[in-house]
């Protein structure tokens, strides 16, 4: 009796062991596959694509819905899901305000930094560096901007600046990448308006129109060598002017054939060219030429020039 009873409990402790082993084994591998499932649900909903390229931009333009942004952040490789995204913008309330312009993403992050990036409005944009140099026209101006901003139509901003030559104001400009043609005109017209503005007590009190004043820069600027130049210079061709005389400037061709200033700028002159057209150097100068080594020679007379020629160009 006592070794049945043994034999007995023998085995029921036994078979506890064994169901409890089973369920021991159960239970860590449910552990497993719910860390698994885990695992896989981060990395197809919340991790960057691994394709995810760096530096990615996305620009959001005018009008473009959060679905639509959604669709080209996952076409861009930038989130793994669209739902993951919408639903953390929305959860960071901006949804309906999402700011327009590009976002750059650097490296790769999760799904929910990137909505927080963009409904925090968190653009990190480097501004492209542009620097028009004193005395580019409208056409040298148009071609450097088209070769730095991707959006920006040379033919369009040619159109609308066709009356502006010498009112677009040489300078560094930092734009984004996503500006325009558009933004690049209104930027540099409001530029000019603020230097303007700096000398306009100058300009009124020179007793000559802006138009001439422009006229007149926009010609120094390209005649001038440099800053020392660019006072006697001005003085020189106010000079020929008050004798009724024709300015014969190489940088203004027509100003050969027809007495003053030429119709329009030839170009677009920086602020130290427009205050020496307003407040030029006096001299008895009439005349001046650049030698071979850009140093500048002033004559009184025609034939005093042409002593000048004959000795320092021929």
């Amino acid at each position: 009796m006592d070794d049945f009873y043994t034999q007995n409990k023998e085995e029921v402790l036994l078979n506890i062991s064994s169901k409890n082993n089973f369920f021991s084994r159960k239970m860590v591998f449910y552990i497993f596959f719910i860390f698994f499932l885990i695992i896989l649900f981060y990395f197809l909903f919340f991790s960057a694509p691994i394709n995810f390229q760096k530096d990615s931009i996305l620009n959001v333009a005018q009008g473009e819905s959060l679905r639509d942004i959604s669709k080209e952040l996952k076409d861009k490789k930038i989130i793994s899901s669209r739902i993951a995204f919408e639903a953390f913008v929305i959860i960071y309330g901006g949804e309906k305000h999402i700011l327009i312009g590009d976002y750059v993403f650097e490296n790769r992050i999760p799904v929910f930094e990137v909505a927080r990036k963009i409904a925090q409005k968190e653009r990190n944009i480097i501004p492209v560096k542009i620097t028009i140099p004193e005395g580019f026209d409208n056409l040298e101006i148009a071609e450097t901007f088209s070769s730095k901003l991707k959006n920006f139509n040379k033919e369009k901003f040619l159109v609308e600046a066709k009356n502006f030559q010498g009112y677009l104001f040489p300078d560094t400009y930092f734009f984004f990448s996503s500006d325009d043609d558009v933004d690049v005109f209104n930027y540099m017209r409001n530029n000019f308006s603020k230097k303007i503005k700096t000398i306009q007590k100058d300009l009124d009190a020179s007793n000559r129109s802006e138009k001439d004043i422009i006229i007149m820069a926009s010609i120094v600027e390209k005649e001038a060598k440099g800053d020392n130049d660019r006072g006697i210079i001005a003085g020189i061709l106010w000079n020929r002017i008050s004798k009724n005389m024709a300015l014969q400037v190489d940088a203004a061709p027509e100003t050969y054939k027809t007495k003053g200033l030429s119709e329009n700028p030839i170009c677009n002159p920086g602020l130290e060219a427009i205050e020496a057209s307003i407040k030029p150097i006096k001299s008895s100068y009439f005349y001046y030429l650049h030698d071979k080594n850009g140093i500048i020679h002033y004559a009184k007379t025609f034939e005093e020039h042409k002593k000048n020629v004959t000795k320092y160009l021929k």
